[in-house]
């Protein structure tokens, strides 16, 4: 047996023991997942439902017990009943209640995030309230019922590309060393990602260790469950208790730059009987407790050759306006599809189109959170309201590499969310538009018997997701509406629910629909092997 130790560099540039070639025998996955949070588990979810051969690996021994990010936008509530998790969500839920701003013996009433209806083209209008322990495990049961699983307590130690690939090397809580060949190495291991750093991508942004807040989850008696409690004061200083769905209530307090940061049970019932002054109110137990600080970064790149980035290990930024997890969620469920097309032959090049469409959205949310903590931490009250842009409802990827060459409507362009509607269908066949959506494959939308024609001339790929037809011979006046579509046309939806191509075909054989069946055959051979029909 060869002796010979080698190293390569791990995390923080430590050297890191491996064993030989002659020793090595790599265990081959297509896709090695680093990190169990919601983006690690939506990502193994929609590669277990596309049948890629994926491993998710994460270095805790179990899940996360904390409430930390505790909001679901709207347009994630669309991801997750995608994925088939939604409703498992939903039961350890609630809808945000209002706030009760303490303000000496009154309590101002105040709504931060109104209640909307459902309406035609939007099924789940309000954001979820939702503990990240209870998002995590529906997301690991949700898995578990598609046959995967996470494998906990082990961690990356190093990884390595090669010619076609990563060799990765993984450290099991016994001890034991074990070598992963992958195609694809994700990381979804949070802010202080190794994947990130043994990849040298730069991940620039700002620290502030002065800026400092304690978030925990407690159980407590004496304060009503009816309101988001907030305790204003001055200097920007702040508590907030708000009711968890399961009982229990998210602590966040804001310190002082002098104060201690200590988190055990005694310090902290201490600071907030203290911050509160009513001796009827009693911590019965801390839960989970963190110091957190204002990090604000966001990576220089999200993919190195075969390692790409989602979630916190791409961007990290203040919790205000429950932005973080949801747009980690939907990093993976964008690149979920991109890697099972290029690993079922699509061009290399859609990979790249993932960081093209979500570094900038990560951008924006960088900003907007950073902003709405800034003027809470100034003006706590006039910071205190959510609009439009913190559902994620209109996020576009218009204008992006994938934002097919079709016309436009009224309503929509290439690069849009594709909304929901019900249809009747060329047999009768009465559903909505979103569950036909549901699953891994493409959907195009032929509204009007003329673009129903214009499909029979379609060349559908033969490898990797397929191309769900849905012909709508008579469009109903409200999906016209919605859809901004008054005559006939295509529509050929993603797998992650946005619009690929979006063309009016007035008419078999004309000018405007023989460019609509081209925006569609150029749109899928940029995203599907090359193999036809």
């Amino acid at each position: 047996m060869n002796e010979t130790i080698n190293t390569r560099s791990g995390s923080g540039g430590q050297p890191v023991p491996e064993a030989s070639d002659d020793d090595a025998h790599p265990t081959d996955v297509e896709v090695l997942i680093v990190g169990a949070g919601p983006a690690g588990l939506v990502l193994a979810c929609d590669l277990q439902r596309r049948d890629v051969r994926h491993r998710i690996v994460s270095a805790a021994a179990g899940g996360f017990e904390g409430s930390r990010a505790k909001g679901v936008q709207p347009r994630t509530c669309e991801v997750l009943d995608d994925l088939g998790a939604l409703a498992d969500i939903e039961a350890h839920s609630t809808l945000y209640p209002k706030l009760g701003i303490h303000l000496g013996p009154v309590t101002l009433p105040k709504t931060m995030i109104k209640h909307h209806a459902a309406s035609e083209d939007v099924p789940h209008p309000n954001t979820l309230l939702v503990a990240q322990y209870d998002t995590d495990a529906a997301l690991r049961r949700r898995l578990a019922e598609l046959g995967g699983g996470v494998h906990h307590g082990v961690r990356l130690v190093g990884h390595s590309q090669e010619d076609r690939g990563v060799l990765a090397d993984l450290e099991h809580a016994d001890g034991r060393l074990e070598r992963v060949r992958a195609r694809y190495l994700v990381g979804a291991d949070g802010g202080g990602s190794t994947v990130r750093s043994g990849a040298g991508i730069e991940f620039p942004g700002t620290t502030d260790e002065s800026d400092r807040m304690v978030v925990a989850d407690l159980t407590l008696s004496g304060l009503s469950r009816n309101r988001w409690h907030i305790w204003p004061r001055h200097a920007g200083r702040f508590m907030a208790l708000c009711p968890l769905p399961d009982g229990r209530f998210q602590l966040m307090l804001k310190l002082r730059p002098d104060e201690s940061a200590d988190v055990d049970q005694a310090t902290v019932r201490r600071m907030v009987e203290d911050f509160v002054g009513k001796a009827d109110i009693a911590i019965e137990e801390v839960h989970w407790s963190s110091v957190w600080r204002p990090n604000i970064r966001l990576a220089r790149r999200y993919r190195h050759g075969d390692v790409l980035l989602v979630g916190d290990a791409a961007h990290v930024h203040p919790p205000t306006g429950a932005q973080g997890m949801n747009t980690g969620i939907q990093d993976a469920y964008n690149l979920g599809w991109k890697l099972a097309q290029v690993l079922a032959g699509a061009p290399d090049a859609l990979l790249d189109s993932y960081e093209t469409e979500r570094q900038p959205v990560a951008a924006r949310v960088l900003g907007l959170s950073s902003e709405i903590y800034a003027s809470m931490s100034s003006r706590p009250l006039a910071g205190a309201s959510r609009g439009d842009e913190e559902r994620q409802l209109r996020l576009s990827y218009k204008g992006g590499p994938l934002a097919g060459k079709g016309a436009a409507t009224g309503r929509l362009v290439a690069g849009d969310r594709a909304p929901d509607a019900v249809y009747v269908d060329d047999r009768g066949r009465h559903g909505r538009l979103h569950r036909a959506f549901r699953g891994p494959h493409f959907t195009l939308l032929a509204l009007g018997a003329e673009a129903g024609a214009a499909v029979a001339g379609l060349d559908f790929p033969r490898a990797g997701a397929q191309v769900v037809t849905v012909l709508v011979p008579e469009p109903s006046s409200a999906l016209r509406s919605v859809y901004g579509m008054p005559g006939s046309g295509l529509v050929l939806v993603r797998p992650d629910g946005y619009i690929g191509v979006v063309a009016p075909t007035p008419l078999p054989g004309s000018k405007s629909g023989d460019e609509a069946w081209t925006a569609v055959q150029h749109f899928l051979a940029l995203v599907s092997p090359p193999s036809v029909r």
